[in-house]
């Protein structure tokens, strides 16, 4: 009995099945298509009425979770056992339920029957198990101890205390309510998120993906660190269309990090250098980990404003992190790739239409389509493109293999989405977002960086071991409006949560993008996290800059200079940074040049017209004075 519970409370995250039966194979593809089928039909067509569209939705996920993860390290994989066929059967009753009984049921929130709490109490339990088998206990752990809270209020201590509800009404806020399961989350995941995925896989399959790396090959293989740089810019296209800081490791990093180590990279380097990256792909624009839809719906702006706002932190992170490998390479003498690896340019050139379709989504955004119906017309020049060479045609085989491909991708988000909607009832409920405010409000005493920090290391513990889009949505949800009570731009507020829920991904002791990679390089998880999180120092700057100045994330600009200058400044910084990270500028630096070079990163940084001009003053110092050395070095003895 020990066992089963250790092999279940260890379960979840795994990779999907591998199933041997042709038949069940047929049959698991057939539903995934369908799944396609039915939002490439809603986008083109009109969405279904919100409850049913979510239903809908739930209702494939639910079947192909159930089907495709194993229960546990010793839940068969290569076939499919019964019980979870049955578990499959039982999930989507509710989500069907609410399908048939929709006219009914709409009418009766806040006074369900008994057959509602039955149904309720399934969705609740197989929405936490799902986001188990997808993405791991972490998430549906958090849920659960929420809906705890809903009930044990009485007994909280202090601040924490409320009235607490009774069963029936938790319930019926998590199921019956746009708050819980159905609410933003699934919604979102039911519409935007599931079409920009199905684009990515459309991307992938017309060799797009392919072409990034090669792009990047030939841009920067033959520089210092070639490889590294590689790795830094292939996973910024790529996670542009990339929904999960690991889906990206494994997609760029299965190729760079060999190629990092083969050129003399230490692995734990190399898993550094990919998990960083790849992490920093959920921060570049247009997709954003598909949070920037669900931002777009909390404050009601519009979505390609958002893409506007992320888009100068996002380069300026990815510069950071290329000046971080930059400076490594100096430091240790790294080489670029030879030739014989490096595609001809010439040849990458001639297939650089097959970015065409992103170009086209993004003018269509600008627009103002929505982004559903771009990211549908988007599916389809991705169609178009790839008819150009035979090369990188599209044939019924692929166009299935996309279509089921995208189905699949989507199930952790989906699920995640799905789980992470009973936080945001639970906190709509208890009123805890309102208490969270309260509880940082009192601790800070009105002083914002306190405040400031205590959001990031809350973040920081929200977003451990949790997927970008619910990792966005409990933040957005518990931390979020405290920063905006303290008078803080509400798009800079969530942009802030955003970002340093994202960082746990590579911060220790529960970095699942640096443990993914260390994995692939066959290195030292805790060594990998731990240099992740001094190559993205930068990462842990920039929030408190477009907080305190958010004229670097283009809010509140009067004059084009008002973000001009702090984004080239803070350019200035990030070189300062590598060079104090790495200990190296034109030749290794002593302790106390290592430090006026860290003094000078956070100088420059910070926008300010004093700091700024500190900042430079002892940056130039430090490269006149490190420069001379490496003279006087070389320099002949004449006597």
């Amino acid at each position: 009995m020990l066992n089963r519970l250790k092999d279940f409370i260890s379960g979840g995250g795994f990779k999907e099945r591998t199933l041997e039966s042709r038949k069940t194979t047929l049959i698991i593809s057939t539903i995934a298509i369908l799944m396609s089928f039915f939002h490439l039909y809603t986008a083109a067509f009109g969405l279904l009425v919100g409850f049913i569209q979510k239903a809908v939705h739930l209702t494939f996920v639910f079947i192909l979770v159930f089907l495709l993860f194993p229960a546990g390290k010793k839940s068969p994989t290569n076939r499919i056992p019964k019980l979870d066929i049955a578990l499959a059967l039982i999930a989507t009753s509710s989500s069907i339920y609410t399908i048939i009984f929709y006219n009914e049921w709409i009418w009766r929130q806040g006074a369900p029957i008994l057959n509602d709490l039955i149904f309720g109490t399934i969705a609740i339990i197989f929405v936490l198990e799902a986001a188990r088998r997808c993405v791991g206990i972490w998430l549906p752990l958090i849920a659960f101890i929420f809906i705890i809270y809903c009930y044990v209020g009485p007994w909280m201590p202090g601040i924490l205390k409320h009235p607490g509800y009774p069963f029936w009404r938790i319930v019926d806020e998590m199921y019956l309510t746009h708050a819980g399961i159905y609410g933003i989350p699934l919604m979102v995941s039911s519409t935007f998120v599931f079409l920009f995925i199905l684009f990515g896989a459309f991307l992938e399959k017309s060799g797009v993906g392919k072409w990034f790396i090669d792009f990047s090959c030939a841009l920067l293989g033959k520089s210092r660190g070639g490889p590294a740089k590689v790795a830094v810019i292939g996973s910024a296209f790529f996670g542009t269309v990339s929904g999960s800081s690991i889906a990206n490791v494994f997609g760029t990093g299965s190729f760079t990090i060999p190629m990092m180590k083969s050129l003399g990279y230490k692995p734990y380097f190399a898993g550094a250098v990919e998990a960083v990256a790849s992490t920093g792909g959920q921060l570049m624009p247009p997709v954003m980990g598909a949070a920037a839809f669900i931002m777009a719906e909390i404050l009601r702006v519009k979505y390609f404003d958002i893409c506007i706002y992320a888009a100068l932190p996002a380069i300026l992170y990815f510069f950071a992190v290329g000046m971080g490998v930059h400076m490594e390479a100096l430091r240790t003498g790294l080489k670029g790739l030879p030739d014989e690896k490096i595609p001809k340019k010439i040849y990458v050139l001639k297939r650089a239409y097959l970015i065409l379709p992103l170009f086209i989504l993004i003018l269509l955004l600008m627009m103002g389509l929505s982004p559903l119906y771009t990211a549908f017309w988007g599916i389809i020049s991705v169609l178009a493109v790839s008819m150009v060479s035979k090369e990188n045609r599209m044939n019924l085989r692929d166009i299935k293999d996309a279509l089921e491909r995208g189905a699949r991708n989507a199930l952790t988000v989906a699920s995640a989405c799905a789980c992470a909607g009973i936080i945001v009832g639970a906190v709509t409920l208890t009123g805890l977002g309102m208490t969270f405010s309260l509880v940082m409000s009192t601790i800070a005493g009105g002083n914002i960086l306190i405040a400031l920090f205590l959001t990031q290391m809350a973040c920081l513990l929200l977003g451990m071991g949790v997927p970008t889009t619910a990792n966005y949505i409990i933040t957005a949800s518990v931390a979020a409006p405290a920063l905006i009570n303290l008078g803080i731009h509400p798009i800079a507020a969530h942009l802030f949560v955003f970002y340093f829920g994202i960082i746990a991904d590579i911060t220790p002791p529960v970095a699942l993008a640096a443990y993914a990679a260390s994995g692939i390089a066959k290195a030292s998880p805790f060594q990998t996290g731990v240099r992740a999180s001094l190559l993205a120092l930068v990462a842990f700057l920039i929030p408190y800059v477009f907080v305190l100045h958010p004229q670097l994330a283009l809010l509140n600009v009067k004059t084009p200079l008002d973000t001009i200058i702090p984004f080239f400044t803070a350019l200035l910084g990030a070189v300062a940074l590598a060079c104090g990270v790495s200990g190296y500028i034109f030749k290794p630096t002593t302790i106390l040049e290592r430090i006026l070079m860290l003094i000078s990163a956070f100088l420059l940084i910070e926008p300010g017209l004093y700091t700024d001009l500190i900042g430079i003053i002892i940056f130039i110092l430090l490269l006149i004075f490190n420069k001379l050395a490496v003279t006087r070095k070389h320099k002949p003895n004449v006597f």
